[in-house]
């Protein structure tokens, strides 16, 4: 008797017959997945107040649609490219600006990611390695929450597994145009979040050169047709807006000099992984930093356990507190079976596709995982969740292909090993809860040390119990990253730097590796871990918090009320210092609100001529003092425009809120 996983052996390229329980199975979990995202999504309310300002801007203005403003009268830019918000713009222009109108497209890219991930195993490996690659990937912790959360990464992961489907069609018949489509999702992975998709790259480029069916000019020139799709997908919008006469558009925010192509080679480039970025912040002082070096990391009060303000670099980065719970619970099964796959296909033909699947995926993982190790500028935890799709793949195809060969000792003994390596991974990771479900991490070393030992006996491999081994086995895998994917659908997450699961000691929620504080709710649940969430749309809340760094402005109905008098006869019915400051106010009046200095403060947008100017011409109803942009002491403006007014205008107070009538 044998099981379903014995059979069939997909050893060619082309996609394996398809059977009806295939079908049930595949509904099941991309239902699930959908049903898991979007479960009590609206309780995170706006989520990052950051891109939520973005959106209703861009669901107002199509000005701001087009450059990814974040208010509608179109002062600044978000840090990003638009096309992330493209797809909840369009939402909210259809449905209204609400939490689930913004939220529910990226849940459903996440059930898109799913199901992209699913076909693209499936295709080469069979229905068994294609589900359980989706089913690795939807319980992902850091997964379920970016599917839930309205930052870039969402669609990023969903055009990086695209990239790679497109690119294993071209190794199986060679075709130019499945390069060609290749490099179209890349562009587009481009405009999402600029240089992180060219992490991909190379495994795709190297992956096609090695194992492409044409000759090797021709597989060099059909990369070359890549490269040209990638640089017209993605070229069409950075030329636009660079030839755009910058008096008409937005500044771009994140750079020091209104230039897309700065932004894309400095702050979200190079300065990543030399830590050089200029108009970042210091955390916890609330100034501008030229750069983030070593003599700032030394300035900060207390420093960080293990490294500087974005934590230690090293190999072993991804399984330290920060990272260890959002995605490292099966990197090591993953590259034990990535060197077990290659080993097995070794002997395989040059164009073989499953070869080629196993190089792909292994490099991705490679290529991105070392990158995040070693980065020495801005690094968040939920920038892991590009290591989720080739973590899944890997674990899926190499369990595959390895269980259909398990009457070989040597494989069965591979398999074995893998649990086991899961299992002392969960232990670890788990044991930094101690308090979250504490029976887990027992349960998982009990069942996984009984189905290694099951792995190693023939018999416990085949007939009935081979069914019972494999539950046992994907017990151990799954439990843990699944408690805390539940724990993270569970738990409203708001804030700039989220991450997911529970309460970790010495994870860090906020710039710099803030150690999270013992009692607080969870990881980034609420940004930084102290701040509280923002109201949820048509809530008042938070008494008119001024709202700073990383977390929204939570105005009261007072002040709400007080802004939308006369609102129209204003181009800016206020301005406040810093994106996130000013997003409150924005998403509770839907009237435009200027971001004084963008995400950190620290923009030179407006200088203080044309602030001045602004004030004149009375397009500026109120300017909101407070927050915490990272302006107020470095190279932006916001310092200088916050004194000019605070000299020539009279401050009142309203729920604990500073601001002044600019048209006094």
């Amino acid at each position: 008797m044998t099981t379903t996983l014995d059979a069939p052996k997909v050893e060619t390229a082309g996609p394996p017959v398809r059977k009806r329980w295939e079908l049930w199975a595949l509904g099941a979990l991309l239902v699930g997945t959908a049903v898991a995202y979007t479960w009590g999504l609206g309780a995170s309310g706006w989520a990052n107040s950051f891109y939520a300002a973005a959106v209703q801007a861009g669901s107002e203005s199509w000005k701001a649609f087009f450059f990814g403003s974040s208010d509608a009268a179109n002062s600044i830019t978000v840090d990003k490219p638009p096309m992330s918000l493209w797809v909840m713009e369009l939402s909210v222009r259809a449905f209204g600006l609400s939490s689930w109108a913004m939220l529910v497209p990226q849940a459903l890219l996440g059930v898109g990611s799913v199901a992209l991930l699913h076909a693209t195993v499936k295709r080469w490996f069979g229905a068994p390695a294609g589900l359980l690659a989706g089913l690795v990937f939807a319980l992902t912790p850091i997964a379920a929450l970016m599917f839930r959360f309205n930052n870039p990464d969402a669609l990023l992961v969903l055009l990086m597994i695209a990239s790679v489907w497109a690119m294993l069609r071209a190794v199986e018949d060679g075709r130019t145009r499945w390069m060609v489509l290749t490099g179209v999702f890349v562009g587009f992975g481009f405009l999402t979040k600029q240089l992180q998709v060219m992490l991909v790259v190379p495994p795709l480029a190297l992956t096609y050169l090695i194992a492409g069916p044409p000759k090797f000019g021709t597989r060099l020139a059909q990369c070359f047709a890549a490269l040209g799709a990638m640089i017209v997908s993605a070229g069409w919008w950075l030329l636009t807006v660079e030839l755009w006469p910058a008096s008409s558009r937005p500044w771009i925010g994140g750079s020091q000099n209104n230039s897309i192509l700065e932004l894309t080679l400095g702050y979200n480039g190079l300065g990543r992984l030399n830590g050089e970025e200029t108009g970042s912040v210091i955390p916890g002082r609330g100034v501008a930093a030229t750069t983030m070096g070593g003599a700032a990391e030394a300035a900060m009060d207390g420093g960080m356990p293990g490294g500087g303000m974005w934590g230690s670099t090293g190999i072993t980065r991804m399984f330290e507190s920060a990272q260890g719970g959002q995605i490292a619970w099966l990197i090591p099964a993953a590259l034990i079976l990535l060197v077990a796959g290659l080993v097995v296909r070794s002997w395989a033909p040059r164009v073989d596709t499953q070869r080629a699947s196993f190089l792909v995926w292994g490099l991705w993982l490679l290529v991105t995982g070392l990158t995040f190790s070693f980065m020495a500028g801005i690094f968040h935890a939920y920038y892991t969740v590009a290591l989720a799709p080739a973590v899944a793949a890997l674990v899926a195809i190499g369990s595959v292909t390895m269980w259909r060969r398990r009457d070989a000792l040597w494989v069965r003994a591979v398999l074995a090993a893998t649990v086991l390596a899961t299992v002392a991974t969960s232990w670890i990771l788990l044991g930094r809860t101690a308090s979250f479900v504490p029976w887990v991490k027992w349960a998982v070393v009990a069942v996984g040390v009984v189905s290694a030992l099951a792995l190693l006996i023939p018999a416990p491999t085949r007939g009935r119990i081979a069914v019972a081994t494999v539950l046992a086995a994907l017990f151990a895998g799954l439990a843990g990253p699944a408690a805390y994917a539940i724990d993270t659908i569970a738990t409203p997450h708001t804030g700039s730097i989220v991450s997911a699961g529970p309460t970790v000691v010495g994870g860090r929620g906020g710039p710099g590796g803030m150690v999270r504080p013992a009692g607080t709710d969870g990881p980034g649940r609420t940004g930084a871990g102290t701040a509280p969430p923002p109201a949820p749309p048509g809530a008042a809340g938070g008494a008119g918090a001024a709202g700073g760094l990383l977390s929204g402005s939570t105005p009261s109905a007072e002040l709400v009320g007080l802004l939308e008098v006369n609102a129209d006869d204003y181009t800016w019915v206020a301005a406040a210092i810093g994106s996130n400051s000013a997003a409150g106010y924005q998403l509770a009046t839907e009237d435009p609100v200027m971001p004084i200095g963008g995400f950190n403060g620290s923009d030179p947008s407006p200088t203080l001529e044309q602030f001045q100017q602004y004030v004149t011409n009375g397009e500026i109803h109120y300017f909101i003092s407070g927050g915490r942009g990272g302006g107020m002491g470095g190279g932006g403006t916001a310092s200088e425009i916050t004194t000019w007014v605070q000299e020539n205008f009279t401050a009142v107070t309203v729920d604990g809120v500073t601001l002044y009538d600019l048209t006094d």
